[in-house]
This record gives structure tokens, C-alpha cells and sequence, in this order.
């Protein structure tokens, strides 16, 4: 997707990072949440709220260890959760991110198949923010996620957050946009439903149209509800609030999920 959804220029593509970073108003004291929701639209227009969750990553970038990336396959049809295996790294103009062997994770419902990845930006993109975010080649565990139930994809997760081989520090960040293709005012309204539900954590109210990763994201809300996570929303915003036309927008938000206090 470089040239694409990014700047395929090594330099360019880490000052567009860098400043949209470096534009997050973050709070004087917040801790590291467990995950993340981020979109995943090319940065000129999701690029100020994608910041929002990697200006918090880059703040906390010593206490990160791995990454579980979840989206939705826009290309490729997926079951379930499929995780990528093949390729011993992905590769950006920044450089190269190890990818996780996923093999383990084959007795908690993932399969393992490249095929759905190989043409799909949702987690590709997320990739350049955490390079200029974290500042090491940390490893990332690439899953996307087709038709489920919100709790067999919260077992997914579950199995995939707690390795306990990798200790503290795995971070889940849900790679989904909201609303597509609506005008502007359908558009605030029809994510402004979006956002409470999963303030409520409540996955039976994201449906098809709602979210592009609406079976990721109703596994995320599930997972939360399970493990005791509050959502906070950082931002949330459409493309016509960035560089789009208000006559046909898509809703972008960031969330955190922070364990309950």
C-alpha cells in the first residue's frame, strides 16, 4: 500500500507519521491500555485519529513487547480468525517488523493461511505508526477475521493477548472504519450509534453496516466485557472532517479499552 494509503518515500513517510504523532494532545498521566480500536484509511484522511492511539503506544513504547493486529479481509473472504504465517517479517519503507509464527494458536480456533493478507491493507497500515511509535522492530501477531460469533473470536483474542510465553506487554490493537459512503449528517449519526454501543460494550449492536471490521470489532467488545475492560474514546471523526467530500464520507474512531478501576 505504499504510494497508496501512505507515502512510499522511507523519509516522507516518517515525517507524515512524526507529525501526525507529534499533533496528539495526550493527558498528563494515562497508563498503557491492553487494546486499542484504530482505522485504518489512508493517512490524509484517518491519519490524525490513528495518531490518537499511536501517540499513546509511543509514550508507553519501553512496555510494549508484541502486538496483535485484528482487522477485517476486504478482498480475500476469511472465517474466523485467520492468522498469517508465511512470511518470517512484513516490510515497509521503514524497514521490516517480525511477524509471530501463529501455529500455536491453531487449537483455539485460528487458522493459518496467508491468502487473505497478502492484498489487504487494514493491518499493513498500522505498521509504519508502530515503527515511528515504538522505535524497534517489535513483533506483530497479523490476524484478520471474517463471519463468527463475537465470543469465538473472543476466545481468539484471549489466547492470543495471554501468551504466556511472550510475558507482559501485548497490546491488541482492532484495525476497523466505521460508517461508509454515507452523507455527512447520516454519517455522525449513524457512528454516533456505533460509538455508544461499544461504549456498552454491547457486540449484538455493531451490525454489517456499522464497521468494515464489524466481526473483529463485536469479538474486541466481547473480549473486554470478559476480561473487564472500560472503553474510552479518544476521537471520532469522518473523512469530510479530514480531506473528503461531505456528500460521501466514512467514519473513523479510536478507542481505548483500559482495565476497570
Amino acid at each position: 500500500m505504499a504510494g497508496r494509503f501512505y507515502p512510499r518515500d522511507p523519509a516522507e513517510l516518517a515525517a507524515t507519521v512524526d507529525r501526525l504523532l507529534d499533533a496528539v494532545e495526550l493527558p498528563a498521566v494515562e497508563p498503557l491500555a491492553p487494546a486499542y480500536l484504530v482505522p485504518h484509511a489512508g493517512y490524509r484522511f484517518s491519519g490524525p485519529t490513528a495518531a490518537q492511539v499511536f501517540a499513546r503506544l509511543r509514550r508507553h513504547a519501553a512496555g510494549v513487547r508484541r502486538v496483535v493486529l485484528v482487522g477485517p479481509a476486504h478482498f480475500v473472504p476469511a472465517t474466523g480468525c485467520v492468522a498469517a504465517a508465511g512470511p518470517a517479517a512484513w516490510a515497509t519503507p521503514l524497514g521490516e517488523l517480525p511477524v509471530e509464527d501463529p501455529t500455536w494458536l491453531a487449537g483455539h480456533g485460528v487458522t493459518v493461511d496467508d491468502r487473505p493478507h497478502a492484498p489487504e491493507h487494514s493491518l499493513e497500515v498500522q505498521l509504519p505508526f508502530l515503527q515511528r511509535a515504538l522505535g524497534r522492530p517489535v513483533p506483530v501477531l497479523p490476524m484478520v477475521v471474517g463471519p463468527a460469533p463475537p465470543e469465538a473470536v473472543a476466545d481468539c483474542l484471549a489466547a492470543a493477548a495471554a501468551d504466556a510465553g511472550a510475558g507482559p506487554g501485548t497490546v491488541v490493537l482492532c484495525s476497523s472504519d466505521l460508517s461508509h459512503y454515507l452523507d455527512q449528517a447520516a454519517a455522525r449519526a449513524a457512528d454516533d450509534r456505533t460509538a455508544a454501543a461499544i461504549e456498552a460494550l454491547a457486540a449484538d449492536r455493531i451490525g454489517p453496516r456499522s464497521a468494515c471490521g464489524a466481526y473483529a470489532l463485536r469479538g474486541l467488545l466481547s473480549w473486554a466485557r470478559g476480561t473487564g475492560l472500560d472503553p474510552e474514546l479518544l476521537d471520532l471523526c469522518t473523512s469530510a472532517d479530514t480531506a473528503g467530500d461531505p456528500t460521501r464520507v466514512v467514519g473513523y474512531a479510536a478507542f481505548a479499552f483500559h482495565h476497570a478501576t
